[in-house]
């Protein structure tokens, strides 16, 4: 007998002839935020901000001279773009390489790039909180990761949820999630903190009034 068998034969004996379990409690509330678009935004708006994210609003006919403005206040001269992001979104860009997503992509060339561009998955207004499962526009994670700039695309109201639960039951747990709440950021034992340390530097959230 392995001892990994020995341990189980006593946590069995232990509990033998307990009660069972009870049920779980699902009475919390499901969103702390009231059932208004304009309001969800609102909070999203405010929480991105507060994780110092910068955020930007804008509608369709905005988005192309937004992303152009944001790249070049930038300074970037390559940008990374997914496969499944919309050609009008760069239709503005001028003098700047469009790099794709590939697959042999290593990471000192993803480092190279000075800005990348993605859709995403689902935002959560209270909690500040992007979430990308490598679908349509959104590449692969590790596009998301290494370039020190992401302009990340949320289009409103359809993309937005008010809370993580109500995100989770719109999310597939098989895919690959990443939820990014600011710029990546960390600290010290004084409390200094350091950004862009295992992610972006600079997070843009353009919110996309579709």
């Amino acid at each position: 007998m392995s001892s990994r068998d020995r341990i189980l034969a006593r946590v069995r004996a232990a509990v033998a002839g307990a009660p069972e379990a009870p049920a779980p409690a699902r009475a919390y509330l499901h969103s702390h935020t009231p059932d208004d678009p304009a309001a969800v935004l609102d909070v999203l708006h405010h929480n991105l901000a507060d994780y110092r994210a910068r955020v930007h609003r804008t509608t369709g006919a905005g988005v192309a001279p937004l992303i152009a403005e944001l790249l070049a206040a930038r300074g970037a001269t390559s940008v990374l773009v997914p496969t499944g992001v919309p050609d009008a979104w760069l239709a503005d860009t001028v003098g700047v390489r469009v790099v794709e997503d590939t697959e042999d992509s290593t990471p000192a060339e993803l480092d190279a790039v000075d800005s990348v561009i993605t859709g995403c998955a689902l935002a959560v207004a209270e909690t500040g909180t992007i979430v990308l499962d490598a679908g349509p526009a959104q590449g692969r994670r590790r596009i998301t990761l290494v370039p020190d700039h992401h302009i990340c695309v949320v289009r409103v109201p359809g993309q937005v949820v008010a809370s993580v639960p109500q995100a989770m039951g719109r999310l597939d747990p098989r895919r690959p999630l990443t939820w990014i709440s600011g710029p990546s950021a960390t600290s010290d034992i004084e409390l200094d903190r350091v950004e862009g340390v295992h992610g972006p530097r600079t997070l843009e959230v353009v919110l996309l009034d579709a």
